[in-house]
């Protein structure tokens, strides 16, 4: 994994004279329809565009763009994004990672909705276990993907997004949809779970040892969905020093670990105080509206995590019925 990047915030007359600057590169235009907005990419990457493209859902081209994904290398640069939230036009220079890529893209969607709609963002995956919306958080290395792909290998879950997902509330209901038409995923999924092992061999690796698939050919097509009523937030973390696996979370308690965490989201690109203000109000709305916190230990065994998660809910389950 490449050294993180870091976001700058520029104005827009600073904005203007990078796309002036770089006009002449802009050799692959693409738009996306992430969650209703039209996230435009500028880049003369022809592996960006294509994976944008397995990735993405495809906006007309007649829609004018919301926001603008540059990507570019630049000669002298460190790898780091800028971004203008006034026109909503971030700049990725020497970014080499497509997750970091399109993570970004959807975090420019993300500040859209989040300011004009009250829609926000949560970094995690969200699946459907017999009509109970369950979203994985956690921190880089904490085992979401591990665990959402390891509960998708049951016949009653469906999935609906495996990293991100945009939620509302609609009177006292949680929803949580996703937007993106191919997964990126670690090839080493399959070396967890043998059950994905056919499909990952079928799929173009590049070199960060990922791949973006089309999660269909294992699951079936009824198996992905495009939203789910949310009810449980499982914050995955590692903890040596605990020997509970599952373990209940009070409202206040989960708040002070998303606020403590950064929301567990590495790509927001606005942090001031307004925004993280929104993000606690709408953290706290959607855990009185009753979504269930539970904390998850992922530092015992895969085996042993999964289990616990299963017949923690298996009981959820039945408690919401």
């Amino acid at each position: 994994m490449p050294s993180r990047y870091t976001v700058e915030l520029i104005d827009v007359e600073e904005k203007d004279g990078l796309m002036e600057r770089f006009s002449d590169r802009f050799l692959y235009e693409e738009r996306a329809d992430i969650y209703g907005c039209c996230i435009k990419l500028l880049t003369d990457k022809r592996e960006v565009k294509m994976r944008w493209e397995d990735n993405f859902y495809k906006m007309s081209s007649s829609i004018r763009s919301h926001g603008r994904l540059v990507v570019l290398d630049v000669e002298g640069e460190a790898n780091r994004v800028l971004y203008d939230p006034l026109s909503k036009t971030a700049f990725l220079f020497n970014i080499d990672y497509y997750g970091w890529i399109k993570s970004l893209a959807l975090s420019v969607a993300g500040d859209i909705l989040e300011d004009e709609h009250g829609i926000y963002s949560v970094h995690g995956a969200c699946i459907d276990v017999g009509g109970l919306g369950v979203c994985l958080m956690g921190a880089s290395g904490s085992g979401k993907t591990t665990h959402a792909y390891g509960l998708l290998r049951r016949p009653e879950v469906r999935v609906v997004a495996d990293d991100w997902i945009f939620v509302r509330i609609f009177e006292d209901q949680v929803l949580a949809y996703g937007s993106e038409r191919n997964f990126y995923v670690r090839a080493d999924i399959a070396q967890v779970w043998p059950a994905f092992r056919r499909f990952m061999e079928l799929a173009e690796v590049d070199e960060r040892g990922r791949a973006v698939i089309n999660l269909r050919w294992v699951v079936g097509r009824g198996r992905i969905i495009p939203f789910t009523t949310l009810k449980v937030l499982l914050i995955l973390e590692r903890s040596g020093c605990s020997s509970k696996v599952v373990e209940e979370l009070s409202v206040s308690e989960a708040l002070r670990k998303l606020r403590g965490s950064g929301f567990y989201n590495p790509h927001l690109l606005v942090r001031d105080e307004r925004k993280n203000s929104l993000r606690m109000q709408f953290f706290e709305r959607i855990l009185r509206l009753g979504v269930k916190p539970l904390l998850v230990n992922t530092s015992h065994p895969v085996e042993v995590v999964h289990e616990r998660i299963v017949g923690a809910l298996r009981s959820m389950r039945r408690s919401f019925v």
